[in-house]
């Protein structure tokens, strides 16, 4: 039921064999035990609209589970959303399959490995590992009755986007507890990996899938050439062919966690050689998106040498104070990261990764605490109502106004290009505020058209062709949609642009769209109008946020209130 890191329609749970593999199955994979909220139970209508059974559906086995309709398939079975008519509840029943090339006695594997998934799971008590109720023999095939899990796997949940290092700890948390049970029963997991966390409805994570675990005692299963467990989440001791212990385990979790604030493992590759390659070789950077404590867990846990990982001990303490709950006072610090040495997010939208405004260093984070410090001690707007964790600071030297953003944001600036901008400790926000003064419409006098939209000038229409080409040199996004409105700002007549786009290099299925929403207040009326040659003064101020889901809705909340507070000076 398991997929690798290289190709979606490679089984992991037996040998590697060259590309003759049967097409993938109709019913995409999902995580067997996780109900999603719906189930179907049908496949489809017949001509005169009549629903058609799913194939199946309806059967009894064991004289009690009652099949309902898949949850899911993969290569190496099927899950079943079934009734317990005896105790009448619903359960999940993972049914054994095998793909068509293999042999006769690779299929007997298949059926013991259902059998010791069942008794390895069986003998671990513990929350985070799945209730085995029973084991049915149907059709010469044991087939597993567990608990139903109603809610997502982790791999569905990084589909959406990826998680703040303090969700992420809380998951390896009860992950790390699970492995720890599993250990002291003589159990290794071996396959752990997002698709095998399941996340429930109430919070509940749970460990899955130990259909490849090494039961001690127990005879091995795999022969001569056969390779088990995902190549992109395996310890490299493993790839060597050397006996695992727990060590390799919590190399899979660390690799877990990196993928839960990156998207994505970091040794996947375009094809097997060269993800296993990559796992004995590749030195891996600290996540961008859950450095300080969080990363260097991380990056301690994926040591090469099982004996420089550190311990279960260690690795709890660490994730508990990571988890540990801070409180939130607005939008803008909602629970997207964990402070500034624990960048991430789950909505961390891959263009604010990449924009250089949103890599804010050291140097920013200490200059931020000296001015929030004088503001404490001077605060021009100490009258005025702020949320819980904002403030109002002077930017009187680069943009001759006074503006309001979270204190937490980190401040940087380009005074030459008049600009000054905040960015979200998470990478979720950015908040750019820019000031150009009337100058010529460049340094050398010519009139040719800036690249960017800090050289154009406050025109809606303008402005509108310039984002819908592709923005800066036209390689900054696609398929942009936008849209403006006139305002009015402390007596200033401007216009408010939203722009909803793809990045210009994420083409995948799944690619996030992502938002400016801007303000722009030309220079303040009763001025002279600029001449042939120069370009007229304004006021420019975006937030950078997702397009869609709770994140977007924060954003136009920090838009409201970044643009409710921002005061510019008469000159």
């Amino acid at each position: 039921m398991t997929y690798d890191g290289g190709q979606t329609n490679e089984p992991t749970s037996y040998a590697l064999r060259p590309p003759h593999l049967p097409p993938p199955p109709s019913v995409p994979p999902t995580r067997h035990m996780v109900a999603p909220e719906h189930a179907a139970a049908v496949t489809g209508r017949s001509d005169d609209g009549a629903a058609v059974p799913e194939p199946g559906a309806g059967r009894l086995l064991g004289g009690r589970y009652r099949l309902v309709g898949r949850l899911g398939a993969g290569g190496m079975g099927t899950v079943w959303r079934a009734r317990d008519e005896v105790v009448d509840r619903d359960v999940a029943v993972k049914e054994p399959s095998a793909p068509d090339h293999l042999g006769a006695r690779e299929r007997e594997i298949v059926h013991i490995r259902m059998q010791r998934e069942a008794r390895a799971a069986a003998r671990i008590e513990h929350p985070s590992v799945v209730t085995v109720h029973d084991v049915v023999i149907e059709d010469a095939k044991p087939w597993i009755v567990m608990e139903l899990v109603r809610g997502q796997s982790l791999a569905d949940l990084l589909q959406e986007g990826t998680l703040d290092p303090r969700e992420a700890s809380r998951i390896g948390l009860a992950v790390l507890g699970a492995l720890a049970a599993a250990h002291g029963a003589g159990v290794l997991h071996r396959d752990v990996k997002p698709a095998n966390v399941l996340l429930g409805r109430d919070g509940r994570v749970v460990l899955t899938d130990f259909g490849i675990a090494q039961v001690e005692g127990e005879q091995g299963l795999t022969e001569t050439g056969a390779f088990v467990g995902s190549p992109e989440y395996i310890a490299p001791e493993r790839v060597l062919g050397r006996r695992p212990g727990p060590e390799s385990d919590l190399w899979s979790l660390g690799v877990v966690l990196y993928a839960a604030v990156e998207g994505v493992s970091p040794y996947r590759r375009s094809n097997t050689p060269a993800t296993l390659q990559a796992v004995l070789s590749a030195e891996p950077q600290m996540p961008s998106r859950g450095m300080g404590t969080f990363g260097t867990l991380v990056m301690r846990l994926l040591r090469k040498d099982p004996a420089a990982r550190p311990s279960v001990a260690e690795i709890r303490q660490t994730l508990e104070s990571l988890a540990a709950p801070a409180p939130a006072t607005a939008a803008a610090t909602r629970v997207y990261g964990g402070g500034p040495a624990d960048g991430g997010s789950r909505w961390m939208p891959p263009v604010l990764h990449r924009n250089r405004r949103a890599q804010f260093g050291l140097g920013g984070g200490l200059l931020a605490l000296v001015l929030v410090i004088g503001l404490v001690l001077a605060d021009p707007f100490a009258g005025d109502t702020l949320p819980a964790g904002w403030q109002s600071r002077p930017e009187n030297e680069v943009l001759q106004a006074d503006v309001t953003v979270p204190k937490e944001y980190k401040r940087n600036e380009e005074k030459d290009e008049g600009l000054v901008w905040f960015g979200d400790p998470s990478g979720v926000f950015a908040i750019d505020f820019w000031h150009r003064a009337r100058t010529g419409s460049d340094e050398s006098g010519s009139s040719e058209t800036d690249s960017s939209e800090s050289g154009l000038a406050a025109d809606p229409v303008a402005l509108k062709k310039y984002y819908e080409q592709g923005g800066a040199d036209t390689t900054e996004m696609r398929d942009a949609s936008v849209s403006h409105k006139k305002i009015t700002h402390d007596g200033l007549t401007g216009f408010e642009m939203t722009v909803d786009y793809l990045a210009y290099t994420d083409t995948g299925e799944n690619a996030l769209r992502h938002r400016f929403h801007e303000l722009w207040i030309p220079e303040p009326t009763g001025k002279a109008a600029p001449g042939p040659t120069e370009k007229a003064a304004y006021w420019h101020v975006r937030v950078e946020m997702p397009a869609a889901g709770q994140a977007a809705k924060d954003g136009e909340e920090i838009f409201e209130q970044v643009t409710e507070g921002l005061k510019i000076h008469s000159s």
